[in-house]
């Protein structure tokens, strides 16, 4: 390929050099955000008003066709952008933006969808979903780390930062940091007292006490995604008991769990918080 246009490619050996470069970029940008493009097309269409008054106004839309996958999320993409160019500036804007998600176990993406094809915002739909499956891999293996008997270390977390987290959440990511090179020791976990009925890709772990048949606390952990498009994780407790014993519970200790649940949340972080939880109700076998 070749451009005698002096602002052209010298030769085919320096386009195919550039196009190395870009491709490099975009293997550095899918595995810094996750997002892969696999197909992209693009057809423009002239909207330029032939009329006297409006010759020097000129307008293209381009109509943008793409598919991908930010991880185990797959996703079609149409949109269309109009570009407005006079003498004095040049503006573009989405008019229309369609996203097609494959069928997954993440419920809370649906109404995220909606939401950025209402305000056809293409940041906020990248931005989001990079994040909620962030914090979807992080919640996985976290659920795999307390369940599983450890051999080699845990892999560690490569994620980004949510964009705007409360304290507790902004600690989370150092305490796991700081957990991870405690793992290195660790022989076991809990796999006893932890059960993932739905796996540990699924938003519930539920603890099981190895001294007291019939005590349980069940943590659900969801991901978040607000109308701003912020991402947050919220874990809640669920606390079971016989009967028996919460008529026992003079001092409403199951009754305040959830409460005392999302101090302690606030106090360590995650991990630590769920380490905690978990020893509870274990026996000494497992400290």
């Amino acid at each position: 390929m070749y451009q005698s246009d002096s602002e052209g490619w010298a030769s085919s050996k320096d386009l195919r050099s550039h196009l190395g470069h870009l491709e490099s970029e975009l293997r550095f940008l899918s595995t810094l955000t996750g997002i892969s493009i696999r197909n992209y097309s693009m057809k423009t269409e002239d909207l330029t008003n032939t009329e006297k008054k409006e010759k020097s106004i000129m307008k293209v839309l381009q109509r943008h066709r793409l598919s991908g996958n930010c991880r185990m999320i797959t996703f079609q993409l149409e949109f269309q952008i109009l570009e407005i160019q006079n003498k004095e500036s040049l503006s573009s804007v989405i008019t229309d933006l369609n996203i097609i998600m494959e069928p997954t176990e993440y419920s809370e993406l649906s109404e995220f969808v909606s939401r950025a094809e209402e305000r056809r915002d293409l940041l906020m739909f990248f931005r989001s979903l990079h994040f909620f499956v962030e914090w979807c891999e992080y919640r996985k293996r976290t659920f795999e780390h307390f369940k599983e008997r450890s051999g080699p270390a845990r892999r560690g977390v490569t994620s980004l930062q949510p964009v705007v987290c409360r304290d507790w959440e902004a600690e989370t990511k150092r305490l796991h940091s700081r957990d991870r090179s405690q793992d290195q020791c660790t022989k076991e976990k809990y796999p006893a007292a932890v059960h993932l009925p739905e796996g540990a890709a699924s938003s519930c772990m539920a603890v099981q006490s190895t001294c007291q048949p019939g005590f349980e606390l069940v943590i659900v952990w969801r991901v978040q995604i607000d109308e701003e498009g912020k991402v947050l994780p919220k874990l809640d407790l669920l606390p079971k008991a016989p009967q028996q014993a919460l008529k026992l519970d003079r001092n409403r200790v199951l009754e305040t769990a959830p409460l005392s649940f999302r101090a302690l949340l606030g106090t360590l972080g995650i991990e630590a918080a769920l380490e905690s939880l978990i020893k509870s109700l274990c026996t000494a076998g497992y400290d």
